[in-house]
């Protein structure tokens, strides 16, 4: 049996990671439906300035399904942890 991914270590912080648009989103929006999630949490993004320009410094292309670890630390950092 493999064992469940974690989100959070011990202490209850977010550990990132790559992951989806989707996993990213339902973790901030939790019992949304998985596409209304990914449009809200790219909305944030999109509404936050330093985020966008941070992330198209790194390299971030808006049609991506899948996050790079880098991409996610910096969602995390300009809007929180999920």
């Amino acid at each position: 049996m493999t064992e469940p991914i974690r989100h959070a270590d011990r202490e209850g912080r977010f550990i990132p990671r790559a992951m989806s648009k989707q996993e990213l989103a339902l973790l901030y929006l939790p019992g949304h439906e998985p596409h209304a999630a990914v449009t809200q949490l790219m909305r944030w993004v999109n509404a936050c300035g330093p985020l966008l320009r941070e992330l198209e410094e790194a390299g971030y292309d808006k049609h991506c399904k899948i996050l790079q670890k880098r991409y996610v630390m910096l969602i995390v950092k300009h809007l929180d942890e999920p």
